[in-house]
């Protein structure tokens, strides 16, 4: 994807469901996008469930309903004068191509490109897809299932793809989700023995468990976390420690 190359291309991907990949794919895009000045877009290819699409078309509704979401979102486009981020879903067989058409026809082309994908690599196109990426950060809690699943995983996209040379990954970084408490136990320190046996990467940061994941922007609520047209409040950002985590993905990534 040699026209793709300004434009870095990143998954937040795991063949296990449950680690809230898309939560932090939306909440990602949406700190980039409408807080730190990147231009940012999303392809949707988790079919058939499309909950990045549907995350939006949820969001759309509440803002109409609420009139504390109506005025943050109407300051929001005026003043940063752009529109959110487009959530296209497509197919995972099919996205690279449209992603390197949506970035030869924009008058703007994206600093990044994230791809929401099914949580499995027998999809078709999904392992196609993560070899055309160039970073992928792969979320893991304290389970033992979700962390061998996780690491097969990882093992495939390392010893498959990457030593065959036919990939655009650059880096490859699991990250731990949905930790219990503000600091991690010996529980964390003996998986982490282990990853780093394995000669993986794993991010310096952590997101800490979280009620807020689950809830999206509502009527009824005054302050925005989980969302696609609004950044999180920063207080309950830097709360769970996602700041943090944005932060080093922007790092890693070299924005």
């Amino acid at each position: 994807m040699n026209a793709s190359q300004k434009t870095k291309l990143i998954a937040i991907s795991t063949q296990k469901g449950g680690p809230g990949k898309t939560t932090l794919t939306a909440m990602a895009c949406s700190e980039m996008h409408y807080r730190l000045g990147y231009n940012v877009a999303a392809f949707d290819c988790d079919y058939p469930q499309l909950s990045l699409s549907r995350m939006r078309e949820r969001d759309l509704k509440a803002v109409m309903h609420n009139e504390v979401y109506k005025k943050l979102a109407h300051h929001q486009f005026t003043s940063l004068n752009k529109k959110a981020y487009p959530i296209i879903p497509c197919r995972a067989t099919d996205v690279l191509q449209e992603a390197e058409k949506l970035i030869a026809t924009s008058a703007v082309p994206p600093d990044a490109i994230f791809f929401d994908l099914p949580g499995t690599v027998n999809t078709p196109g999904v392992l196609t897809t993560l070899a055309g990426v160039h970073h992928i950060f792969a979320p893991i809690t304290a389970d033992r299932v979700v962390v061998e699943s996780t690491l097969g995983f990882i093992d495939v996209l390392v010893n498959v793809l990457m030593k065959k040379g036919n990939t655009n990954i650059e880096t490859i970084h699991l990250f731990w989700n949905q930790v219990d408490g503000r600091e991690k136990s010996s529980l964390y320190q003996a998986y982490e023995s282990v990853i780093s046996e394995l000669g993986l990467s794993l991010m310096e940061s952590f997101i800490t468990d979280s009620k807020r994941f689950r809830k999206e922007v509502e009527d009824s609520a005054r302050t925005v976390f989980r969302s696609t047209l609004l950044p999180a409040n920063t207080r309950l950002m830097k709360g769970c420690k996602l700041d943090l985590f944005i932060t080093e993905l922007l790092k890693v990534a070299k924005f």
